[in-house]
């Protein structure tokens, strides 16, 4: 006998390829097939369902999409890690030298579970200060991955590429029950601000941004949803602001209204 729990038939995983699609823009290829068995199994047997039709059902008739904010919490990917990249930050401590904003503000738009937001923080806290009118949002369409970057509390695991002299700068070590962990400094959280937000929905109306970093995201998003995302972000970024994405990235063909300054790195061209 099999175990439902484990066979999930063509059919049902074309319904689940469908509906993450459709909430999350995020293409899910034939070869991720075990891996959704693997994510959602156990969810499964959280809510005593027989089998992956019957999860789906739950999840896509669902009154308040509480269930389905879990699934997409569940097959998303969340891998991020300090200074990821780091030759976006070498650039950006560069530009903020430069002076040629004086109160800038960034967005980092899939922060997963905060790294990414962090080390903006550093970076600007390095340059400007902490008493300059600088600040940094992080969102994410994962619900658990926001809490956990709001949280800034990380396991000392966690640290790889993060500078020792960051470490000792701008975080706290844990001590007694908390010994193998640390705290981003409250010095750095009081500059930034994090929310759950669908990057496929048209964006709040909030101040514009100077430089808004999507990296490592569009990978798994098709060409439609790319140039939605993109165009969403554009309505939020200030003319000559900069848009930065990934190394396996690019936008080229993409959108109109930017242009590359070097490669992943755009500038909103002012119209």
């Amino acid at each position: 006998m099999t175990d439902a729990l484990t066979e999930l038939s063509d059919h049902d995983f074309q319904l689940f390829q469908r509906l993450i699609y459709q909430s999350a823009g995020v293409v899910l290829s034939d070869v991720k097939k075990p891996l959704v068995i693997g994510r959602l199994s156990h969810r499964l047997r959280q809510l005593d369902l027989p089998d992956f039709a019957a999860y789906y059902r739950y999840v896509s008739h669902g009154d308040d999409g509480a269930e389905r904010q879990r699934l997409i919490d569940l097959l998303t990917t969340h891998e991020t890690y300090f200074f990821r990249e780091e030759q976006h930050f070498h650039w950006l401590t560069q530009w903020l030298r430069s002076g040629d904003v004086d109160a800038p503000r960034l967005w980092s738009a899939a922060c997963s579970s905060g790294e990414e937001v962090w080390t903006l923080a550093m970076v600007l806290a390095d340059v400007l200060g902490f008493d300059a009118p600088w600040s940094v949002y992080g969102t994410d369409i994962s619900a658990a991955a926001v809490a956990q970057a709001e949280a800034a509390h990380y396991d000392e695991a966690r640290v790889r590429g993060l500078p020792e002299a960051y470490k000792k700068k701008y975080c706290l070590k844990g001590v007694g029950r908390q010994q193998g962990t640390f705290l981003i400094d409250r010095r750095l959280r009081d500059h930034v601000g994090f929310q759950v937000l669908n990057l496929l929905q048209a964006q709040p109306q909030v101040m514009a941004m100077d430089v808004i970093f999507l990296r490592n995201v569009m990978i798994y998003f098709d060409a439609p949803t790319k140039k939605r995302v993109i165009e969403h972000l554009l309505s939020r970024l200030k003319p000559e602001g900069y848009l930065i994405v990934g190394h396996s990235e690019s936008l080229n063909g993409l959108v109109s209204g930017l242009t590359a300054v070097r490669p992943t790195i755009y500038t909103r061209v002012r119209c």
